[in-house]
């Protein structure tokens, strides 16, 4: 710990950091840090301070500003966000995670992880340009049910027209490679319509995006992975609703209903590289059999929100969600088939189908006569249908699995000695059922008859936490949280290899459940903001993705995770420029050869690498202007093959607009230096494997016009 402590006083001396909320560079931005914010994904109406846990709320500006320098919502949060680990600039976000462990992401607070057979394609459900804001909850937790042991990254989509009549949003943006190569040409179009009169409201938009292929720091095609599936050479689209209605009780009720689709152009093929002499594959025109990867996802929820419902308030949402994930194909060994083809040259790809139905209620208010007391009531309950296929064959590699989960909570809120001490704590009770039906695994798995079953489990969560401000402007807080979710199901059941295998009492299906213990101190008051969190996480049981075959399986091994975070942001004495930054350190062991003893490190698909953010901004007027950089600190593993050592890179990255009378006009550019770097999870994952070896984006230019009428 004492490491920990060291490096939070040269971040802080040294360098200015990242705060809790994201900077803010306009007047009005800095107006709306002074109010009070709450992050609807605690499931509380209560402010982010009363909450024993480290928060961060991106709002729409800066979400905006990241989107256009990146490209994403989940590459504009891993770029603000230290404790994230870097994305892999690709379609999958395999391997991605917050402190050491999966986040669950979510739009409205509905999940769109899949606990069954997650095919990694969270991040790319809803088109950037729908989203409000971005609420992260950082460490285990069941405040939003399965799938959180790292954290919560909650998509708030755009909201109703404040006024009467006709509200339009629109976005013009061209994006433009270093060398101006116009195959690296990419565009982007979008517009939402709002309309208000009196208690009815409703919007539409609809966005559409051309992706051009993406150029290395040495002005090379990087290699595109036609497996996992790519974001370049790719063509999206999204339509996004909303009707809302205002009940004259002061409640509301609204409906928002979402359709995003991202395909692969499949112009392209993989040139292998060559790891020995630091060569990253590249990629040439060519034609790629098989159907191009994509990803498609819809979305359609309806929620009642009453506050004044018996001195309370009353939140009611129901949602049914589904996706399709279409991954590349190729001639895998997992896919060889002898009685199918027996010159072992069968081609294959497969998708993955994922149908949710889910409903959630809670009840928050005061305790008569002890209003300092806050207690939430509230039941979840999630349906999900998820199944892999492999598309040419018709082929089951993972069979139809049902899961079912009901959840009934109780959270409390308790404030002392006129709110300088908070106690909070809550339990949630989760009752999970998984159906599977008797299959058989793959020839390459030795096409093992499996009989299924319906195992259940249950077990009870809890949380507790304290804080106490004894001045105005320090907060400090100390908590421990338990996160509940269900290991890859999928990967485990098509991996199964031994004979006489029960669904019913097969170990490697055992949910995981992370403890999560997090001290924390935040100071904020004047120009400064200040914050430092140290925790630890474990699992008994935990879940790590390990290569097997060319293919990622699951194996179940216990897991101990400790981290330190720091960040802090000045609004300096010279008007409108405020300096900001944020440091990340990070150390995660498991138990490899079940020796008893947690001394392995976690290898780069399980963990971040250190970092250390630094950002600067200014505005004046109409004038703005960001320039933000990540240094990402080279990480040694203990595995003895020095191959797998990540080296580092630094990116560099700018952001200039001018707002006029027909809206703002903006320049971003990312990697501004033009750095020539290796990808975090290329660099330590796959280290034998030429093809996957991704050098990352170069220096590229966004050009863009927004404008609001």
């Amino acid at each position: 710990m004492y490491r920990y402590l060291a490096s939070a006083f040269a971040v802080i001396f040294v360098s200015p950091a990242m705060a809790q909320t994201v900077a803010q560079t306009e007047a009005d931005e800095m107006e709306e840090s002074s109010e009070v914010i709450i992050v609807t994904a605690a499931r509380t109406q209560l402010p982010a301070s009363a909450l024993p846990l480290t928060v961060d709320v991106i709002d729409s500006e800066s979400l905006q500003r990241q989107v256009q320098i990146s490209g994403s919502t989940v590459d504009a949060v891993s770029a603000l966000l230290p404790s994230f680990s870097p994305t892999r600039e690709k379609l999958s976000g395999a391997g991605e995670s917050l402190r050491g462990r999966s986040p669950l992401y979510a739009i409205n607070g509905i999940p769109q992880s899949t606990p069954v057979r997650d095919g990694s394609r969270d991040g790319y459900t809803i088109d950037p340009f729908f989203i409000d804001r971005v609420e992260v909850i950082y460490g285990s937790n069941a405040l939003q049910g399965i799938g959180a042991t790292g954290g919560v990254v909650n998509q708030v989509t755009v909201g109703a027209p404040s006024e009467d009549g006709i509200a339009v949003r629109a976005l013009a943006q061209l994006t433009l490679p270093d060398g101006f190569d116009a195959e690296g040409i990419g565009a982007k179009s979008g517009a939402l319509l709002g309309y208000r009169d009196g208690p009815l409201d409703a919007s539409f938009g609809a966005t559409l995006e051309r992706r051009g292929a993406f150029f290395d720091g040495a002005g090379n095609r990087i290699g595109v992975d036609g497996t996992q599936g790519e974001i370049q050479d790719s063509d999206s689209w999204s339509v996004f609703a909303r009707l809302g209605y205002d009940l004259a009780s002061g409640a509301r009720f609204e409906v928002v209903a979402n359709r995003f689709e991202l395909e692969g152009n499949a112009n392209y093929v993989i040139v292998p590289g060559d790891r020995a002499t630091g060569v990253p594959s590249t990629s040439v025109r060519g034609v790629t059999p098989g159907d191009p990867p994509s990803n498609t996802a819809e979305l359609l929820s309806a929620s009642l929100v009453d506050p004044e419902l018996g001195g309370g308030t009353l939140i009611l949402q129901g949602f049914y969600s589904r996706t399709n994930d279409v991954f590349g194909g190729g001639v895998f060994g997992t896919f060889q088939d002898p009685a199918i083809d027996p010159s072992r040259t069968l081609f294959d790809q497969s998708a993955n189908q994922s149908r949710k139905l889910g409903g959630k209620v809670s009840y928050e208010r005061a305790i008569p006569g002890l209003e300092d007391l806050v207690l939430t009531a509230g039941f979840d309950a999630l349906f999900d249908r998820t199944e892999q296929s492999l598309v040419q064959t018709g082929r089951v590699w993972v069979p139809r699995s049902d899961f079912r989960s009901l959840a009934p909570f109780l959270q409390s809120n308790l404030a002392l000695a006129d709110g300088v001490v908070r106690v909070a704590g809550g339990l949630r009770y989760e009752n999970v059922q998984l159906s599977v039906d008797d299959f058989q695994t793959l020839a390459s798995y030795g096409s093992v008859q499996v009989e299924g079953g319906s195992p259940s489990f249950n077990d009870l969560l809890w949380n507790a936490g304290v804080i106490v401000e004894p001045v105005d402007g320090l907060r400090a807080y100390g908590s421990y949280a338990e996160g509940f979710t269900i290991a890859d199901v999928g990967r485990i059941l098509r991996g199964i290899t031994q004979t006489g295998v029960d669904v019913d009492d097969f170990l490697s299906l055992e949910p995981v459940v992370s403890n999560n213990r997090e001290l924390g101190l935040e100071w904020n008051r004047g120009p400064l903001k200040a914050s430092a969190s140290y925790f630890w996480s474990s699992s008994d049981f935990g879940s790590l993705l390990v290569l097997r075959n060319d293919v990622f399986e699951v194996e179940r091994q216990p897991i101990e995770i400790e981290g330190f975070e720091a960040s802090l942001d000045w609004q300096t004495p010279l008007p409108g420029l405020s300096l900001s930054g944020g440091y990340a350190d990070l150390s995660g062991r498991t138990d490899s050869d079940d020796d008893g003893l947690v001394d392995d490190d976690l290898d780069g698909a399980n963990i971040s690498p250190d970092r250390i953010n630094l950002a600067a901004d200014y505005s004046s007027g109409a004038f703005s202007t960001r320039v933000q950089a990540r240094f990402y600190l080279p990480r040694e593993f203990n595995d003895l093959a020095t191959v797998t050592d990540f080296e580092g890179y630094t990116l560099l990255d700018a952001f200039i607009s001018y707002r006029t009378d027909i809206g703002e006009f903006a320049l971003a550019a990312q990697n501004l230096t033009d750095e020539f770097y290796v990808t975090y999870d290329s660099d330590t994952v796959r280290v034998t494997d030429n093809s996957r070896f991704f050098a990352g984006r170069g220096r590229s230019f966004t050009l863009s016009w927004r404008g609001a009428f």
